[in-house]
């Protein structure tokens, strides 16, 4: 099946929307088919159970994305019809686009409408025989050139259906001035285990995947994990109140994953396959425009897609995001080379402690070199053509903030303990190498150019980590001697597991484990080994927002409360809000706690 094939099953078109404004007419599916007035089918006949969502705003247009099937269950094509338009009432339209949803894609159908205004709020819905979708509505992004005063977005990450609560999407959904939403990824946790009472909340029970296995693997299973999650309110909310760009992590394919690799044990085994299988589902069932991000599936390789890209909102933002699993290479220290000196099993062990978690600097360092060596190159997360792109990217941009949509941890996050820890754990480790400290080179080659080009604003927008971080990022990781060069604002998972609950499982049957008596004190304690790290909490849930002018950069952290005592999610989810400002020029953060 070649790309343009796929682009036609799919029904992604780009349709120009009307340069005047038209007659909003009753909609029946035999104008658009021909069928010679036959009457549509009754109401009740087809269903849009995911809602509708729109996507990759620019100044002139947008993508609009549904999934309708016949509640019958019928397999066959449906008929759907995007309407846009500049009224709330669809008293006149900007398009009108004929669709059909087929069973190759899961019935999800999605259209790209050019010609349309910038900076406007437009309302779309579906249409399918005698049913209508939701109304969903969103914002066309200012021209390129354009003086921008303000602007406001939002971003989440990892929504684990199984963890805790969605709560904070009610809290988002409720930011209706927000100009669009930025998604960094884990949209879906492949991993289907059954939560422990009380630690999910009731409206997410467990999910049966079609291969009945525990991880999703097949088109089925992912596609199976896009439809549950969909089938959330809350989550539906967000993707009809605002558009939405988003990229992934590694949970929508596997858990620190690299290229086509798995890691739950030490062999790292190859699954192209399913690979693909992850990549297909996301581009199904995310709103992105496929004018930009490219995706073949005639390409039989695992990186038979492409996501990252940028956005303009006016001259005020450039918004760069990059894809940090699909061409990263290898985590650098091996696991099994970890497992083969413990003792341990190298291709059935899991020694992701030493390896990927709490790695001795100086092993870090070793393996790295070797890896060097090897691949002619530094081991990269980017990898080659990426870099470039985003290094060219940068140099380019114009705009007065670049924002960097960033899944993994740019924030230097070691921990010290030369002085507290017998041999041979008296070394300084580095808590989390899938993020960038785990590719030193790689990430000082990006800062080093930073500094190089005099690129000034730039503020990593981050996930992955489930922790609340603020923190000033140095072409050199010593704040005695690196000059500032960025700033890394981390939102916690919307849902999942706070890192403090992994440090505690990491750190079991080591010297650190008796370091961390409290999250509050696990928080303290990284600070004091980073002092750039300007504000952490690793234990929460939320979500974070920003509002952006000229001068300042504000992001405010909103932290909500875990799931209450009895396992039901809280009615009045926030506990609290951290204002973080970041004034134009300055690479420096102001933390204001509780506000």
């Amino acid at each position: 099946m070649d790309r343009r094939r796929f682009l036609s099953l799919s029904t992604f078109y780009t349709v120009a929307a009307a340069s005047g404004t038209l007659t909003a007419c009753h909609h029946s599916n035999d104008d658009d088919n021909g069928s010679g007035g036959t009457p549509p089918p009754p109401v009740g006949t087809n269903a849009f159970p995911q809602g509708v969502a729109s996507g990759d705003p620019r100044d002139v247009s947008a993508v609009f994305w549904t999934r309708c099937v016949a509640k019958a269950g019928s397999t066959a094509p449906v008929a759907v019809t995007l309407q846009v338009s500049p009224m709330p009432d669809f008293s006149q339209l900007a398009a009108s686009v004929p669709l059909s949803a087929i069973s190759d894609y899961d019935f999800t159908v999605r259209a790209k409408v050019t010609g349309l205004t910038a900076k406007t709020t437009y309302y779309y819905r579906f249409i399918a025989g005698s049913d209508i979708s939701a109304t969903g509505a969103t914002k066309t992004a200012p021209a390129a050139t354009d003086n921008v005063p303000q602007l406001r977005f939002a971003w989440f990450v990892c929504q684990n259906w199984s963890a805790n609560h969605w709560q904070a999407m009610n809290l988002l959904a409720a930011e209706t001035d927000l100009d669009f939403v930025v998604h960094l990824g884990d949209y879906i946790y492949e991993a289907n285990f059954v939560a422990a009472a009380g630690t999910v909340e009731p409206a997410h029970p467990t999910i049966t995947l079609p291969s009945g296995g525990t991880y999703a693997n097949t088109l089925d299973d992912y596609r199976t994990l896009y439809r549950t999650y969909r089938g959330d309110a809350r989550l539906q909310k967000i993707h009809a109140s605002f558009p939405v760009i988003a990229i992934w992590d590694d949970h929508e394919f596997s858990d620190d994953c690299w290229q086509d690799h798995q890691t739950y044990t030490n062999a790292n085994l190859q699954q192209t396959a399913r690979r693909r299988n992850a990549n297909q589902a996301w581009a199904e069932w995310l709103p992105v425009d496929w004018g930009d991000v490219s995706f073949d599936l005639n390409n039989a390789a695992y990186d038979n897609i492409r996501i990252y890209r940028d956005f303009h909102f006016g001259s005020l933002i450039h918004l760069v995001m990059t894809d940090e699993r699909l061409y990263r290479d290898d985590h650098v220290v091996s696991e099994a080379a970890i497992a083969t000196a413990l003792g341990h099993d190298p291709v059935n062990g899991n020694d992701l402690v030493g390896s990927r978690y709490f790695v001795p600097q100086t092993v870090l360092s070793q393996f790295e070199a070797i890896d060097t060596q090897r691949l002619g190159r530094v081991p990269s997360i980017f990898g080659p053509t990426q870099t470039q792109w985003w290094k060219d990217t940068l140099k380019a941009s114009t705009s007065i903030w670049k924002v960097w949509g960033n899944e993994v941890m740019m924030n230097r996050m070691w921990l010290d303990l030369t002085s507290l820890a017998p041999a041979p754990n008296n070394v300084v480790f580095v808590l989390d190498c899938d993020a960038w400290d785990g590719y030193p080179s790689h990430k000082a080659d990006l800062k080093s150019y930073v500094k190089a080009q005099n690129i000034t604003n730039l503020v990593a927008i981050t996930g992955d980590l489930h922790a609340f971080q603020a923190g000033i990022v140095r072409d050199v990781p010593n704040p005695a001697i690196g000059t500032p060069v960025m700033i890394d604002l981390m939102s916690a998972g919307i849902s999942s597991q706070p890192f403090f609950e992994d440090v505690k499982t990491y750190s079991a049957g080591q010297p650190l484990s008796s370091l961390i008596t409290s999250s509050a004190f696990f928080d303290t304690f990284v600070q004091q080994n980073n002092p750039d790290m300007l504000y952490a909490d690793h234990d929460g849930i939320g979500y974070a927002s920003a509002t952006v002018t000229p001068t300042q950069f504000i992001a405010i952290f909103n932290k909500v409360k875990f799931l209450n005592s009895d396992g039901s999610a809280p009615a009045s989810p926030l506990a609290k809000r951290t204002r973080l400002t970041i004034n134009a020029g300055a690479v420096s953060v102001a933390v204001q706690d509780n506000v």
